[in-house]
């Protein structure tokens, strides 16, 4: 999802984009992009190039033309259960595509400036009575410590002599999946549901300003080390609800509290992630500075859903 749209940024703004697939001739049709005869596919300013990470593989030549790389590959977090086998492709899945990125830079002559690699504020556990902070230490629990391993995994490009900047993403609101998407399920027959007590701080960002903070991260040449990308005005979960609730069904609906018993029973150990409350600061962003376009919650429901 930030994936594509982030694509569509800098070919907007006049990049050419290459996106590493594992089947870039599907993935390609897929898109509606057209082939040429080279290594890449495309569509405009949109290629595309191979890569396997489970055989540590990456096309060299696709190498060669970047002057960028950003990392967002990574099995979703919230797309099934965590059984063992999901948490350690979960984790695999971010530390290994780091790692051929690593091991491919190191093999293969390269002018790479600068690596923008995502991360997640899941590195931040509950809340401690104040914002979380870039410097603050990882939790202990299963995203807190895949967030810092995944952190650590892409770390090697600085001794190459490469800017690294590691942007922890909030959740992120778009019309095209994610959050919003199973906040609105619900709203279809008319039931507003509150998730716990609903008083759990969701720290937020809106597609675009997510895709705007890795341009701004990607030319900002004094931009490097950690910054969180949230916007600078958290909501609870009730807020967030009722919100979405009084826009979509013009007033019409009924609120109900789904009790923590319940969503433990249903999610499993993911529970402890929707019912978590993380307040998580934007400032080190905005003092680079950075500005928001959809900073209130008001604004993002308004651009998403007109």
């Amino acid at each position: 999802m930030i994936g594509t749209a982030l694509s569509a940024l800098l070919a907007d703004n006049g990049y050419n984009v290459i996106i590493l697939s594992r089947n870039p001739l599907e993935t390609a049709a897929r898109h509606n992009y057209l082939e040429r005869q080279s290594p890449f596919r495309h569509n405009g300013r949109v290629y595309y190039s191979r890569w396997d990470i489970d055989n540590q593989h990456l096309d060299s030549s696709a190498l060669a033309e970047a002057d960028y790389i950003i990392h967002l590959a990574g099995a979703g977090v919230a797309d099934k259960r965590w059984t063992s086998a999901r948490k350690k492709e979960i984790l695999e899945s971010r530390t290994k595509s780091s790692s051929l990125l690593v091991k491919a830079m190191k093999d293969h002559a390269n002018k790479v400036k600068a690596v923008i690699s995502a991360s997640a504020i899941g590195w931040y556990g509950p809340d401690k009575g104040k914002p979380f902070m870039e410097d603050d230490p990882p939790a202990g629990d299963f995203l807190g410590q895949t967030c810092l391993e995944w952190e650590k995994s892409i770390e090697p490009v600085e001794a190459m002599g490469k800017r690294l900047v590691k942007l922890r993403l909030g959740i992120v609101f778009s019309n095209e999946g994610g959050a919003l998407k199973e906040f609105r399920k619900p709203l279809r027959t008319g039931v507003a549901a509150i998730l716990g007590k609903g008083d759990q701080v969701i720290s937020w960002v809106h597609i675009e300003d997510i895709c705007r903070a890795f341009m701004f991260a990607l030319e900002d040449k004094n931009l490097a080390g950690t910054y969180n990308v949230v916007s600078p005005y958290p909501v609870n979960n009730k807020q967030l609800t009722l919100t979405l609730a009084w826009h979509i069904t013009n007033k019409r609906h009924f609120m109900v509290h789904v009790p923590e018993f319940a969503l433990k029973m249903a999610l499993g150990e993911m529970s402890t992630e929707v019912l978590k409350s993380a307040t998580v600061s934007s400032d080190k962003l905005q003092k680079a500075g950075f500005t928001f376009n959809f900073p209130t919650l008001e604004s993002a429901i308004n651009n998403l859903y007109p």
